[in-house]
């Protein structure tokens, strides 16, 4: 359908299967294609790579102040933009999927020439993130689209959010494992996991660059096609009309943030998770290698807490129509701040070679934080919806836009912290072990900073106005409105 056509279509459409699965078949391929590095980049930068930690930790800072000023840009060009084929979001998931491939690959360069190059660092992961606005923000905004119906939107959400981490099961559990698997100066080592022993390399080693690129380059090929998956697979029904469409201007950003409080709340939400969220992601890796100090059971460890994220996301809806979307919250939080404390347990000299420890706390964290990181997505069609309700102009790139750039700010500030902390404690990537202080500040941004962030979100998510029957009222109103307009 054209995004500009006038005739009446059921904006509360019931979703097939396929078109549920080809979705979030776009989560899956972004956490493949990006998901990288928010898992393995400031690992690779100051252990393979070759910079400090410091200048790791700046480059994420620049990138991220310079997102904060292109992420609303791009929001509007979505939200303005015209295809004659394709749709209104879906071409641009094909049109900045293919450099979005490459330029992640290449932050993965194993050339000896740019090996500790600051600038290549800086530049190379610049490009990716200035790239990747332009594929995650249209298919944000593709959630909004396809229906406004609020259960389908919940199970849009459980699908998407199994194969988002079937994504984050890849990343965070194999990558490291395919990376070792690849990795020079290999020695037969116990995982951890029904005493399966393969030979694993040193992946902290400068020799390993080259293992890095071919396993990432597999990723970004295998998350394109997810990308395809996602173009051909779905239908894209509630779009703005053509006179909306030409209305938009970039002030509508700071109309929305002005105006639209549910966006307000939920923006902070979203800071505040991703931080705490990314905090984990970075940090991890050097938590197992450093701390505990068994990096071959980082990849068995992970598959565990993988469990909740892909086989447990059924429970999703069914918590929420028991505990509503408040008490959703509360209580996956709470699950993520006992797991966390699991964890800074395990860390004691006296249970490090405990590997039971490291799955109970990694299961119950996972399941806490894939939980509230993961719903709150389903938020967003509303906050939309809510926006139209009140401006009655429909901006689903710019608003996904504002919620883009609480989540990068969340990701950049994930990233960025513990790379200071890192430095400010004397971490060192070219000594295989490390100072006391810099143990401390491991444990400090692994366990401490995500527990006070945690509790903070969930104050934020106490002030969330928005109410089921609320939302569907909102979407009712929309919709006659729209009808009515038709039929003149």
């Amino acid at each position: 359908m054209d995004n500009t056509s006038k005739q009446a279509v059921n904006e509360f459409a019931k979703l097939s299967w396929r078109e549920r699965i080809c979705y979030g078949a776009g989560d899956l391929a972004q956490n493949l294609i990006f998901g990288t590095i928010g898992s393995m980049l400031l690992f690779y930068l100051t252990t393979v790579f070759g910079i400090s930690a410091a200048a790791g930790a700046t480059i994420f800072l620049i990138v991220r102040w310079v997102n904060v000023f292109w992420d609303p840009w791009v929001g509007t060009v979505v939200d303005k933009s015209h295809f004659k084929h394709g749709g209104k979001y879906r071409p641009f998931l094909i049109y900045f999927g293919i450099p979005l491939t490459i330029c992640c690959a290449l932050l993965f360069l194993p050339i000896p020439a740019v090996r500790g190059n600051v600038l290549y660092a800086f530049f190379s992961y610049l490009a990716t993130a200035l790239i990747y606005s332009f594929v995650n923000i249209p298919y944000g905004s593709l959630n909004a689209s396809l229906t406004r119906d609020n259960d389908e939107v919940s199970t849009l959400t459980t699908v998407r959010m199994t194969e988002a981490n079937i994504g984050n099961l890849l990343v965070y559990t194999f990558l490291p494992l395919f990376v070792q698997l690849a990795s020079p100066a290999k020695q037969l080592k116990d995982i951890g996991f029904f005493g399966i022993k393969l030979n694993l390399g040193n992946y902290a080693s400068p020799q390993a660059a080259g293992a890095y690129f071919k396993v990432i380059s597999v990723y970004m090929v295998i998350g394109f096609i997810m990308l395809l998956c996602t173009y051909f697979g779905i239908k894209e029904r509630v779009l703005p009309t053509q006179e909306e469409t030409a209305s938009v201007k970039f002030s509508d950003l700071w109309n929305e943030l002005i105006q639209n409080k549910p966006l307000q709340i939920l923006g902070w939400f979203f800071l505040i998770g991703f931080t705490f969220m990314f905090f984990g992601n970075t940090v991890w890796p050097f938590f197992v290698q450093y701390n505990i100090g068994h990096s071959e059971w980082m990849a068995s460890i992970n598959l565990i807490g993988s469990i909740p994220g892909i086989f447990l996301v059924f429970l999703w809806p069914i918590v929420r129509r028991k505990i509503g979307k408040k008490g959703f919250f509360y209580l996956f939080l709470i699950l993520f701040i006992i797991g966390q404390l699991i964890l800074w347990v395990w860390s004691f000299p006296a249970f490090k070679n405990s590997i039971a420890l490291g799955y109970i706390g990694r299961f119950v964290m996972q399941w806490g934080i894939t939980a509230a990181t993961g719903y709150m997505w389903s938020l967003v069609p509303e906050v939309i919806s809510y926006g139209e309700w009140h401006s009655k102009k429909r901006v689903a790139g710019i608003i996904n836009s504002i919620m883009g750039l609480f989540f990068k700010i969340g990701l950049a500030l994930g990233g960025i912290i513990p790379g200071y902390i890192n430095a400010f404690c004397h971490f060192d990537g070219n000594k295989a072990s490390q100072p006391a202080s810099a143990l401390t500040g491991i444990s400090i941004s692994m366990i401490w900073v995500p527990i006070v962030l945690a509790l903070i979100a969930m104050w934020i998510m106490s002030k969330y106005p928005l109410s089921d029957p609320e939302v569907d009222k909102i979407n009712h109103e929309i919709e006659d409105q729209r009808n009515t307009a038709v039929s003149k």
